[in-house]
């Protein structure tokens, strides 16, 4: 049986993943990029180095963000959302949603990139820091969202 998904069903799923796909488009060529994400009801919360997804996102800013649990073929779910890249810069929203971000993927084996300054050791100030180690902290507002699901068929009786 294929379906559509509620408002709460799009809602969980987004909530209990954390691995997601970003569409950027420069005006050309479409990007799709996997992500780690969380999410906090109204914004997709990652972080990046600078490259073209970023820099993509920075001219365009118009975002789809996609995010699939399969169990197989004929059971699954999908959703997918619309919004607006935003640049995290404040430094205290910028700590605060790293937190959060690691501590949803805290049981999976972390990028150098998601790591808390103090947990990775780096006790420079914000302008000593490396570049290449200090990433891109981003949210998606998100604007517009559906979903789809597959599942089989219930059998009456069983």
């Amino acid at each position: 049986m294929l379906g559509i998904l509620t408002d709460q069903e799009i809602e969980d799923v987004l909530l209990r993943n954390v691995t997601g796909r970003i569409g950027c488009n420069d005006g050309q060529r479409t990007y799709v990029v996997p992500v780690s994400y969380v999410y906090n009801n109204k914004y997709v919360i990652a972080h990046s180095r600078e490259g073209l997804k970023i820099d993509i996102m920075r001219k365009h800013p118009r975002v789809c963000f996609e995010v699939d649990e399969m169990q197989d073929l004929a059971n699954w779910r999908s959703v997918i959302a619309w919004g607006q890249y935003e640049e995290v810069t404040d430094e205290r929203e910028r700590y605060y949603a790293m937190k959060f971000l690691v501590s949803r993927l805290l049981h999976l084996q972390v990028s150098e990139t998601a790591r808390l300054p103090h947990e990775a050791g780096d006790d420079l100030t914000h302008d000593q820091r490396p570049d290449v180690l200090r990433p891109i902290v981003y949210r998606i507002r998100i604007e517009e969202r559906t979903g789809r699901f597959e599942k089989p068929d219930q059998i009456p009786g069983k």
